[in-house]
């Protein structure tokens, strides 16, 4: 919080003109991204410092499922009592979340610490005594509203672990998540996780339609002062407004970072035992580019880590999408992936010359998040100097950003049965939406990289009469090499995104 002004002694009767004419000098400054800016800079100036961790045995000895126990109580929660249309519940520290989180609400009146309270946490289902949480404090928080019953609060933001977000729009379940930033992902030196040590929340009025948050991030080589505007709705949308800081060399920065889970999908043999058809947060990697081309890449869970990248200037978007909306398509009633929300990132502003980049990580189970995708700048400023990045997050299931012309909603990998097999390798792409006149011939542009021949391409109509489907068989002249392969539909001129798909070694 800025200080507040302490004027010097001063005589009677200029102590009265100052109440008559300057009284507004004395009430508090409002607190924004500017101040939060400030300490980002300042802290950029000076080297690194790690609080290190301060959890007692019981709490750092914690499995997920006792963390997990420990409930924050509904009816403390900060603005329960106010009209506010939000509410605010925090999180214990335990488990994984060792580093205690600065809270702090921004009233008309200035700023005030939130403080952490062991009263306000139910300890029975995690089997622990309140006494041992003294002395801690919070490890993030979640932002609740009516979204999808007007007489019950649901929560659809939170804030918990390193510098991860995540949201949900009406009628969806957590999915995917967001990050603050991105260092050195995929990189052989190891990646670096920056972390939110301190928020600010703005007290919201009656009528209020957004949740403003403010952030600091800090990290050994960079810190950033973060302003997030959260507008809960059918989609829920996160403007972010963002100062960044290098504090040292950074080999590879990933900005507007998405992280998910892929396991397995119809373009992967089934896994052994799985009764689910399928089971992903996201089935692939979206892209608008700023010549009005989309690109669809599906995602994969590779037996080695693999990472792609498509070189932009000034991109329009890109997110990490579930398109499969179908609850066939997943079979899965307590996860529930066809409800799980997409997210597109929308720059706004000139983001220059960079590259999207897809890092895809072998995983042997659906607990672990596997797929990242960030925005690389080709340039990155001198240390302690900011980089300004402004976009939005758009959460979505009901509403999507998808392309004007057809888009793929499956990819299928194997072949039908032949009388005699080959080693040729096979994908069914089916594609759905506008397809130029209709009646007019629909064919299709296909090219492989110099590691593949193509054999065979055909297109049809899909049997059900919508859309088409694009069928490909080819041979691999390396197979310890992967494969890069794109494919669109034409009728005339181009009438559907193009397909990229990157096919590992193996």
């Amino acid at each position: 919080m800025p200080p507040r002004p302490n004027p010097t002694r001063l005589p009677f009767f200029a102590c009265l003109f100052c109440l008559v004419f300057a009284a507004p000098s004395f009430a508090a400054a409002p607190f924004g991204l500017k101040d939060v800016d400030a300490l980002a800079k300042q802290r950029a100036a000076d080297s690194f410092k790690d609080p290190g961790s301060n959890l007692p045995g019981p709490l750092k000895n914690l499995d997920h499922d006792r963390y997990e126990g420990i409930h924050f109580k509904r009816d403390v929660a900060l603005w329960n009592k106010t009209k506010s249309p939000f509410a605010l519940e925090f999180f214990h520290q335990g488990w994984a979340f060792d580093h205690a989180v600065a809270m702090h609400e921004i009233m008309p009146s200035g700023v005030r610490d939130l403080v952490f309270d062991p009263q306000q946490f139910d300890y029975a289902a995690a089997k622990l005594d309140p006494a041992t949480a003294q002395g801690l404090g919070y490890a993030g928080f979640r932002a609740e509203t009516a979204l999808n019953l007007p007489a019950y609060r649901d929560e659809f933001i939170s804030f918990l672990g390193a510098s991860y977000f995540r949201a949900l729009g009406k009628g969806q379940l957590y999915g995917i998540s967001a990050r603050g930033l991105a260092i050195d992902t995929a990189q052989a030196s190891g990646e670096e996780f920056p972390r939110f040590v301190e928020f600010w929340v703005e007290r919201p009025k009656a009528n209020a339609q957004q949740l403003v948050v403010y952030g600091l991030l800090d990290s050994p080589r960079a810190t950033g002062a973060y302003r997030f505007a959260i507008t809960p709705g059918i989609e829920t949308i996160v403007e972010v407004n963002a100062h960044i800081y290098l504090r040292d060399k950074i080999d590879k920065l990933g900005l507007a970072p998405l992280t998910s889970m892929f396991f397995h999908g119809p373009n992967e043999r089934p896994v052994e035992g799985d009764f689910r058809p399928q089971v992903h947060d996201s089935d692939g990697l979206s892209i608008q580019s700023a010549s009005g081309e989309w690109i669809w890449r599906p995602l994969l869970n590779p037996k080695r880590l693999l990472v792609t990248s498509f070189a932009q200037t000034d991109p329009r978007g890109f997110g990490l999408m579930q398109r499969a909306r179908d609850f066939a398509r997943y079979e899965d009633l307590h996860t529930r992936y066809d409800l799980h929300p997409s997210a597109w990132v929308e720059p706004l502003g000139s983001w220059g010359k960079g590259r999207v980049e897809l890092v895809m990580i072998p995983a042997p189970d659906e607990t672990n998040d596997n797929i990242v995708a960030y925005w690389v700048p080709d340039q990155l400023p001198p240390a302690q100097q900011p980089i300004d990045l402004s976009y939005r997050v758009h959460w979505q299931k009901d509403i999507e950003t998808q392309p004007s012309l057809a888009r793929v909603v499956q990819t299928r990998r194997g072949k039908s049965y032949t009388r005699n097999p080959d080693n040729s390798i096979g994908f069914v792409i089916d594609f759905v939406g506008p397809l130029g006149t209709p009646g007019a011939d629909v064919d299709a542009a296909a090219s492989a990289d110099a590691n593949a021949q193509i054999l065979e391409q055909s297109v049809q109509p899909n049997a059900n009469g919508d859309g088409w489907r694009l069928t490909l068989r080819l041979h691999r002249v390396d197979d310890a090499k992967p494969v890069e392969l794109r494919a669109f539909l034409r009728s005339g001129e181009t009438v559907s995104e193009t397909w990229s798909y990157a096919l590992p070694p193996g």
